[in-house]
């Protein structure tokens, strides 16, 4: 869309900012869905500066080049409307969600290359708490009511066996409302809340968010029948059976 040989800015933010303002809207679809930046002014030389902003062939399966400490580029994802969706399956149902790379890009990478595994065995959800009595259907902390237990949340696990899993690093992401996928921690568990959770305010990072019509299925899910146990003081239900579950992707349209 733009070559960085003739496009020169002053910050990977810049960059960024220059693709998203490529997107029909704020939630549009977009003319380029990727940019790269070479930011580091001794590595770079004549470089430093460039700014190149791509369409990718699929937002979901990127053209990776080099990563790690020794790679001078900086590069980055943009979602529009109806792009950067996936598919998390479990036998109670198909949850759609969508990504967040703007806050969360080394979230999302990690559940881009789960994408392309030919499995997920050990992947699950093993605790399930409702709603309960201290949030309304719309997730809402009722005046008044405890903030747990349960804790409205459903939790789970993406430790594939056979894979390595590098701890994901803190990311700058919203506070966690019903919907919102987070990481424990540095993962591989994570969560998807029932709830608004706004007295939790920045503690986990928020890399996706399921969509509204397929929150009936985390429902389900947090019905399950359960354990009562205690985790480092805290009470939690633990699921009688753990559901397996697997990220997919979207099947492309003809």
């Amino acid at each position: 869309m733009k070559w960085g040989s003739d496009f020169k800015l002053n910050s990977s933010e810049e960059c960024c900012r220059a693709c998203k303002e490529m997107c029909e809207g704020d939630d549009g679809p977009c003319l380029c869905d990727s940019w790269v930046f070479c930011g580091n002014k001794q590595d770079c030389g004549s470089r430093f500066g460039e700014c190149w902003l791509k369409k990718q062939k699929d937002a979901l399966d990127p053209d990776w080049r080099d990563s790690g400490d020794k790679v001078i580029w900086t590069s980055g994802l943009v979602f529009g409307k109806g792009e950067g969706i996936i598919k998390l399956k479990t036998e109670h149902g198909i949850v759609n969600v969508k990504l967040f790379p703007d806050c969360a890009p080394h979230s999302v990478y990690y559940i881009l290359e789960l994408l392309s595994l030919q499995h997920c065995a050990g992947c699950q959800f093993y605790r399930a708490e409702s709603r309960g009595n201290s949030w309304d259907l719309q997730g809402n902390h009722i005046e008044h009511a405890p903030y747990g237990p349960p804790y409205a949340l459903i939790q789970g696990t993406v430790d594939a066996y056979g894979t390595v899993f590098k701890d994901i690093p803190q990311e700058a992401c919203p506070t966690i409302r019903r919907g919102s996928i987070a990481w424990v921690g540095s993962g591989p568990d994570f969560f998807i809340s029932l709830a608004n959770h706004h007295e939790w305010k920045k503690a986990y990072t928020v890399f996706g968010q399921v969509l509204p019509e397929d929150m009936e299925i985390v429902e389900k899910i947090s019905q399950l029948p359960t354990i009562p146990d205690v985790w480092s003081n805290v009470k939690v239900a633990v699921l009688e059976r753990p559901v397996p579950l697997r990220f997919i992707r979207m099947r492309k349209s003809p």
